[in-house]
């Protein structure tokens, strides 16, 4: 009976080589954490760029789109999800947060003006945090009625960005379309 288990050990030392245990010690290595940077840079790049994929393929005919009267319309829904993104980046630039809460729909009449402010708004918040670097993103600044960090203000508008970018994926399959994100990758 004793040599039932010896017998399994000896066969997997044979099944597995050294130099094979060694590549797989070599694979299985943990790499370091991403500089916190980096991993907030990528998380409001990864949003922006979905942002912009709807913008720029939702049609324009069905851009004032409304679920129901009351809501949004799709065009709405990316102004205010784009505009909303400079309650971080001026906060971080040392600058007053917009006026108004909501960009107007009649100063972005076509779907182009649209597709260019949400482009914009992500690259000049991807250029805040990026000139903030790792030390500054740590750094507190007054937001509203009190202070805070500049990166909890930046995963704070991630996040609203990214609930945004769920309720206007509703509204691509009310309209009957496929949204970017969810189509085959070729």
């Amino acid at each position: 009976m004793k040599t039932i288990p010896f017998l399994a050990i000896v066969l997997l030392a044979f099944a597995f080589p050294a130099d094979a245990q060694d590549a797989m010690k070599k694979d299985a290595a943990v790499k370091p954490a991403d500089p916190e940077l980096k991993v907030v840079l990528d998380s409001w790049n990864d949003i922006g760029r979905k942002l912009t994929a709807m913008a720029e393929d939702f049609p324009e005919d069905k851009y004032d789109f409304k679920p129901t009267p009351a809501q949004r319309s799709f065009a709405e829904q990316l102004l205010h999800a784009a505009g909303s993104m400079y309650y971080f980046t001026n906060p971080a630039m040392g600058q007053k947060p917009p006026a108004a809460e909501d960009p107007k729909r009649e100063q972005y009449k076509t779907k182009a003006d649209i597709v260019a402010f949400v482009k914009k708004s992500v690259a000049d918040g991807a250029a805040a945090i990026q000139s903030r670097g790792d030390k500054g993103l740590m750094q507190t600044v007054v937001y509203g009625d009190q202070k805070a960090r500049v990166l909890d203000i930046a995963y704070g508008l991630i996040e609203h960005s990214g609930e945004h970018y769920g309720q206007l994926v509703v509204y691509y399959r009310l309209a009957g379309l496929v949204p970017p994100e969810s189509r085959p990758k070729k």
